[in-house]
């Protein structure tokens, strides 16, 4: 496929091929915008099932990551980059050795963070040979997991009070599939908050240990997105709302951590039209960015995860403005985060004009 006719493309700034024979790292560091500042991103570490679908998961998580900063406020551009392997079976001190040297390359164009399959002490690693690394316990920050679980839990909140007209969560029936850091981090929040929780997950010990401390009800992997509860929490990879699974939803609220939930921008509308409340994914999964913001010798983690529960108010602004303007709320989340770097674009060239006339 070229990259240029891939359907995540959208006038990336740079698309980086990074091949190590003798580590074995395969990886793809994809740049998408640069205005508001350098571009900060997880990297995943997955076992693509061809490298073309490693390039589509690349470009399109890239471009959520500008968005997802811009609606947050943050002064950071979209990049992120992706590992070619086994999380499980993979990882060594070579491979991230030398994805270091690749995101050292960017001479700070991209800062790596945590996404699937990747821990801090993976990225410790990777820091060794480029500063260009962020969530690491350097930073004080350390696994920016449990900010990205808290906003998520925020932004649920936010669309139940909106869609169901509920001041609280006891008794609500949430599904959530994926039970990662983040995931399993939410259901902790659900379950304190009196929510009556349904999993699934590829791995049965994260199944068995929700089932075990938290009193989830297990289901099977296909059937969780159709299970019969008020809320959809997507935790796991993306592109999962779509033709196939869209008509069998009986949530009227999907709220979830996963990256680019919808397969495609119709799918945003599909959901408007069958009334299920859609929490724009970067919208409300920006905990982690927005804690690894705060990183530096004077973190306050109060702070910054009062920040983190802002997300509730981003959330309502989008619900708002969605029904304000009879669309679907994808589609507004991307009209708030572009009006906000048209406006930066604009300020800098203003600024250059002013430069260049004296």
């Amino acid at each position: 496929m070229s990259v240029f006719a891939s359907k995540g493309y959208d006038d990336h700034e740079a698309v980086l091929f990074y091949n190590d024979a003798t580590s074995g790292l395969k990886a793809i560091i994809a740049v998408h915008d640069t205005t508001l500042g350098p571009s900060l991103g997880g990297t995943r570490m997955w076992p693509y099932a061809s490298d073309d679908e490693a390039l589509e998961d690349v470009l399109r998580l890239s471009r959520g990551m500008t968005f997802k900063s811009a609606l947050a406020g943050l002064n950071l551009g979209g990049g992120k980059s992706v590992i070619i392997a086994n999380s499980h079976k993979d990882k060594s001190e070579a491979l991230f050795k030398a994805f270091g040297k690749a995101v050292d390359s960017l001479n700070g164009q991209y800062i790596a963070a945590e996404d699937v399959g990747i821990g801090v002490s993976d990225l410790e690693i990777a820091r060794q040979v480029t500063p260009h690394i962020s969530g690491i316990s350097e930073g004080n920050v350390g696994n920016p997991s449990p900010a990205t679980a808290w906003g998520v839990f925020n932004g649920l909140k936010a669309a139940v009070h909106y869609r169901l007209k509920r001041e609280n969560l006891s008794g609500l029936t949430v599904a959530v599939q994926g039970l990662g850091q983040v995931g399993y981090g939410l259901c902790r929040h659900l379950k304190d908050a009196g929510a009556e929780l349904v999993v699934a997950d590829i791995y049965d010990q994260s199944v068995n240990r929700a089932v075990q401390e938290l009193g989830a009800k297990a289901v099977s992997v296909k059937d969780i997105l159709s299970q019969d509860v008020d809320v959809l929490a997507p935790c796991a990879l993306g592109a999962i709302l779509n033709d196939d699974t869209i008509p069998t939803l009986k949530a009227k609220v999907v709220a979830g951590a996963a990256n680019n939930q919808l397969a495609e921008s119709k799918h945003g509308a599909m959901l408007k039209n069958r009334n299920i409340l859609y929490a724009p994914d970067y919208a409300i999964n920006a905990g982690g960015i927005i804690i690894i913001s705060h990183e530096g010798p004077r973190f306050d983690r109060q702070s910054a995860m009062d920040q983190v529960a802002g997300i509730y108010d981003t959330a309502l602004r989008i619900f708002e403005r969605a029904d304000q303007d009879n669309r679907p709320t994808a589609e507004v989340a991307d009209l708030l985060a572009m009006e906000r770097i048209a406006s930066v674009k604009a300020k800098k060239a203003e600024s250059a004009k002013m430069k260049l006339t004296g």
